[in-house]
């Protein structure tokens, strides 16, 4: 028996709180799991760094550099294409440990790598692990909590994501003097390790979702149990069973349900934002950002210190957006951290052209990972489960992601080279153009999602695209 599986927290739990001591035990085994999106965000980062001084030990062209740091995400968006049927198939727990053996495997590779096309193999290696952990995580941490803890559990993810380049930052910034870039890829090694180990040792449980798909009900009370007590167990049991069975009755449609005329309003604005998150320039700077300042005139070692400036406001904002989007709603934070994101660029373009201070370069640089953290970055993977529909919801956050990871990929394949072509300021601005776009967008398209149901979300989506709400297929 086939089922569809969804992060959503549109199934019930029966407690409002865990007893102590299964709440303690939730978070160590969400920990363990969330270091799968540490490693996301360290492979991401580290690159940044060591690629200052790969460029002259292989002396590598600007499109090589480029292909260095983009061939990852190509690798990244099979792994996230691939790793849901390999999770449906093998559990869990099994493909976060094989995602561990890809992140140890492409380390490897890239630590021994004696030239640029091995480098490049291990870069493919390290992504299709990437991609694989980006999809695996938070739909394993979804399914091992109880939906009224659900959402604090899977903020982990994002956090430990923004605290993996915070790392790779830093581990660069002590290993610059000797210019080790091997050893600051090699570091990723131990979190690598420490997935392995926590599957193998089962240190983590299976998901109970895939347990009861595969008819190993005993094993997934077993686990709730854990959490919730004896006493609740059962209840939670069915709950989760009941869960199942409705998400399976809409899923027949499947990849073809996001074409139909319901589903299409919600599929314009997941790609639609999946693109601006992207081609608002982010990346750019989270891949680049030594390679940016280096070019206002600071030496390699200065340029990656002054980076870690932005490793430690990208997750401070981060932390501060997941305050704030319960707050302030998800359409106006959108809004807000859009527009900054505009006037931002606009300054850091204008340090380039004019040729102003690195400082003055620096400062806006950081106003602009401050503006895209504390909105765009995190509100981008809130959105996309959030406005499809529950027999859409899979598919659709699946193809918003792929959109996410190939825009990824265009724009910090071509950044040097255009930066070569038109110049650094200029680039910005031109980032900053697709924000204004995104203002307008966000504006006319987007519905607010906060404290709403999804036919209230819906109801607004097909408003705002000239349709009345449609009741999705029997």
């Amino acid at each position: 028996m086939a089922y569809a599986f969804s992060t959503g927290a549109r199934g019930a739990g029966p407690l409002d709180e865990l007893p102590p001591e299964g709440n303690r035990r939730l978070w160590t085994w969400g920990t363990l799991i969330a270091v799968g999106g540490f490693l996301f965000g360290f492979d991401t980062g580290v690159i940044s760094g060591a690629l200052l001084y790969i460029k002259d030990d292989f002396d590598l062209n600007d499109f090589e550099q480029g292909s260095v740091v983009s061939v990852l995400l190509l690798g990244a968006m099979a792994g996230a294409l691939g790793s849901g049927r390999l999770a449906d198939r093998i559990g869990r727990r099994r493909t976060l440990m094989v995602e561990g053996v890809l992140f140890l495997i492409g380390t490897v590779v890239a630590v021994l790598a004696p030239g640029y096309w091995v480098l490049l193999l291990a870069r493919i290696i390290l992504g299709l692990a990437v991609g694989g952990a980006s999809a695996t995580v938070p739909v394993y941490l979804g399914e091992i909590a109880p939906a009224s803890v659900r959402g604090r559990l899977l903020t982990l993810n994002q956090l430990l994501i923004t605290v993996g380049i915070l790392v790779s930052y830093l581990i660069n910034l002590v290993l610059s003097s000797g210019g080790h870039w091997r050893a600051m890829i090699g570091a990723g090694a131990v979190p690598a390790l420490v997935i392995v180990l926590a599957c193998v040792a089962r240190l983590i449980p299976e998901s109970p979702q895939w347990l009861l798909a595969n008819d190993q009900d005993d094993k997934a009370r077993g686990i709730m149990a854990k959490l919730v007590g004896d006493q609740h167990a059962d209840e939670l049991l069915e709950k989760r069973r009941e869960s199942l069975e409705e998400e399976e009755e809409g899923q027949s449609a499947g990849w073809r349900e996001l074409l139909s005329a319901s589903v299409r309003p919600a599929l314009i604005v997941g790609l639609t934002l999946a693109a601006i998150q992207q081609f608002g320039g982010i990346n750019t700077i989270i891949y680049y950002a030594p390679s940016i300042m280096q070019e206002t005139g600071l030496t390699a070692s200065n340029s990656i210190f002054y980076s870690v400036a932005i490793g430690i406001i990208n997750l401070v904002m981060t932390i501060v957006a997941l305050w704030l989007v319960g707050r302030l709603g998800r359409r106006p934070l959108l809004m807000i951290s859009l527009g900054l994101m505009v006037v931002t660029l606009a300054l850091l373009g204008l340090t380039f052209v004019a040729e102003l201070s690195s400082t003055l370069s620096l400062v806006f640089m950081v106003l602009y990972i401050a503006a895209f953290a504390v909105g765009m970055g995190p509100l981008f993977w809130v959105m996309i489960g959030e406005i499809f529909p529950p027999h859409a919801s899979a598919v659709g956050a699946s193809a918003a992601t792929a959109v996410n990871w190939s825009s990824n990929f265009v724009v910090s394949l071509v950044f040097l080279t255009v930066v070569n072509a038109i110049g650094q300021g200029q680039t910005f601005w031109i980032f900053g153009v697709i924000c204004v776009l995104g203002v307008f967008f966000v504006a006319k398209y987007l519905p607010e999602t906060k404290d709403r149901e999804f036919p209230e979300i819906d109801k607004d989506i097909q408003a705002r695209f000239g349709r009345s709400a449609q009741q999705p297929p029997a």
